[in-house]
């Protein structure tokens, strides 16, 4: 036994707007560009008609103005005769404003439907006024219902004239306009029917060969499901009584068919959307720690420069103090000099002291020698008187003579003292004055030295800033080139997956598939991508994220794609 197909449901009040594409109501249909222009004869013809409907108009004004006015004055409670002609005459000018403004509007493209009940139901006053105005005061006769009818011939004549050339004017200005009115005899044959058939026209702006077409669609489909479920002995499924459930929402077969693949294909642009995010997030992140190592090599560039510094600093802090120290060996050594020098004039002082208490002691063995021989002239001169006195003038003469050797070498010793402490004092005076040119050459000499010391630390100092900025300027090419190579992969892998993404749409689009078939083709995707195929790595939490499933549905995707991977799917 065939399982049932439920009938499709009654239309609800709040129904949405048209969904197919067909024309909207009269009052929003627009005009047929390069419509055809009527030929001689008959625009002739026309306006014929046009005198004709006027010159009756004119008739039927004719015919019930005094009657109209007068009924009107003494029936109704005008004050006067002239206040109901008025009155007559506002009604049959609004009459025929109305008609001109609504042919007007046919004629323009843009007709206005609604305008055409106020001129019947003021053309239905007049008649009933004309009529009214004839009827009888006492008992009715045949003939009388005959005059009352009489009043209404010709304004039932002027508004079928007035309707037949405003439906004309329609398909002439549009010509392949559809039916927006149902046919009177549907009304007859199929009243109730026809009136939900009137009440979905109304609530979805739709015209009535389009309305027809959609339940016929819609009966079709019905009779065809029935006869595929019954003969595959199934019951049918939620996206097969789409069409069914969603008629009462204005949607189409055709519309109700398509909208799984639509929600799917939005879902799927979502996804993409999300990832694509995702890609820019990396790729920020990248652009972020590429700039946190440019930063980095700047601060070590910064830290090296002060190192370079400050290693400066303390060798040409060492190199002070070496120079305090060369100068203080320096001045030690001509210390030591002075000393030294000072000593040798203090030995050649003791020499020649020496020499001169040598001399002293050989004047006193002279003088010894003399009183000796002195003493032997006076025993010679006790022995005889001439030899005494030869031997005192001798002694004498002897010690005078000793004397003067004394006095020679007293003078030769002061002399050679003095000349000693001359040639001394004129060694230290040029001794200090050699040290004073000595020190103003060594000063020249250490102050060209500094100087050149200082040059050669300005151009090392300089040389090793060139290195510096150097080696920042090739650590930021460097980095820029890494962030640049980043970017390029990470577009390249944009790219890749895009196309990957593309191609797998389009296979599944072609297969097909159905919205979990196509996520677990996507898992698998990701997994191929990510984790070389091993779907054990990707976490049930970010699958459930990613897919909007729950933890039982992503187990499911996971084993699903697993079994795909293995049936050897690659996209």
């Amino acid at each position: 036994m065939r399982p049932p197909i439920p009938d499709a449901p009654e239309a609800v009040s709040d129904a949405p707007g048209p969904v197919s594409a067909a024309p909207g109501a009269a009052s929003d249909a627009s005009p047929i560009p390069g419509r055809r222009m009527l030929s001689r004869p008959q625009r002739v013809a026309a306006s014929a008609v046009a005198l004709a409907a006027l010159a009756l108009a004119l008739t039927g004004l004719y015919l019930s103005f005094n009657n109209v006015a007068k009924f009107a004055h003494e029936e109704l409670g005008f004050h006067s005769l002239e206040h109901g002609q008025l009155f007559i005459g506002g009604v049959d000018l609004g009459i025929l404003t109305l008609i001109a403004v609504d042919l007007l509007l046919a004629w323009l493209g843009r007709p206005v439907t609604w305008i055409r009940y106020p001129v019947w139901l003021l053309t239905a006053a007049t008649m009933a006024l004309n009529s009214a105005s004839a009827a009888p005061t006492g008992g009715w006769e045949p003939l009388d219902y005959v005059a009352v009818a009489a009043h209404a011939v010709v304004p039932v004549l002027f508004i079928a004239i007035v309707e037949i050339g405003r439906y004309v004017i329609d398909q002439v200005v549009r010509p392949d306009r559809e039916r927006t009115s149902i046919p009177v005899h549907r009304w007859l044959l199929a009243p109730v029917s026809t009136a939900r058939l009137y009440r979905r026209m109304r609530l979805w702006s739709l015209t009535y060969e389009e309305i027809v077409r959609r339940d016929a669609d819609l009966r079709g489909y019905r009779i065809w499901l029935e006869r595929l479920c019954a003969a595959e002995k199934r019951k049918p499924t939620a996206d097969e009584l789409l069409p069914i459930t969603l008629a009462p929402h204005g949607y189409t077969v055709t519309e109700a068919l398509a909208l799984p693949g639509i929600q799917a294909g939005e879902a799927e642009e979502r996804r993409r959307a999300a990832e694509e995010r995702e890609r820019e997030a990396e790729v920020a992140r990248a652009e972020a720690d590429a700039t946190a190592k440019v930063r980095k090599a700047e601060a070590r560039k910064t830290i090296r420069i002060a190192e370079i510094a400050a290693q400066a600093q303390v060798e040409e802090a060492e190199r002070a103090a070496e120079d305090q120290r060369t100068a203080a060996e320096r001045a030690a050594a001509h210390h030591g000099e002075l000393i030294e020098t000072a000593e040798m004039a203090e030995a050649r002082a003791r020499a020649a002291k020496a020499e001169r208490e040598e001399a002293e002691e050989r004047a006193r063995q002279a003088e010894a020698e003399a009183a000796e021989e002195v003493a032997r002239r006076e025993t010679a001169l006790l022995e005889t008187a001439k030899a005494a006195e030869a031997r005192a003038r001798a002694a004498k003469a002897a010690r005078e003579e000793a004397e003067e050797k004394e006095k020679e070498a007293r003078a030769l010793a002061a002399a050679d003292t003095a000349r000693r402490e001359a040639a001394l004092i004129e060694t230290a005076d040029a001794a200090e004055a050699r040290k004073r040119a000595a020190e103003a050459d060594r000063r020249a000499a250490e102050e060209r030295a500094r100087k050149a010391e200082a040059d050669q630390l300005a151009a090392r100092r300089e040389a090793e800033a060139r290195r510096i900025r150097t080696e920042a300027i090739e650590a930021e090419r460097r980095a820029i080139e890494a962030a640049a190579e980043t970017e390029r992969r990470a577009a390249e892998t944009r790219r890749a997956i895009a196309e990957i993404e593309a191609r797998a749409a389009e296979a599944e689009d072609a297969a097909r598939l159905t919205p979990r078939q196509r996520a677990v083709r996507r898992l698998a995707r990701i997994a191929l991508r990510e984790t070389d195929g091993d779907l054990s790595r990707i976490p049930l939490e970010r699958i459930t994220g990613e897919f909007g499933v729950a933890s039982s549905t992503a187990s499911e995707y996971r084993s699903e794609a697993h079994e795909l991977l293995a049936s050897g799917y690659r996209p």
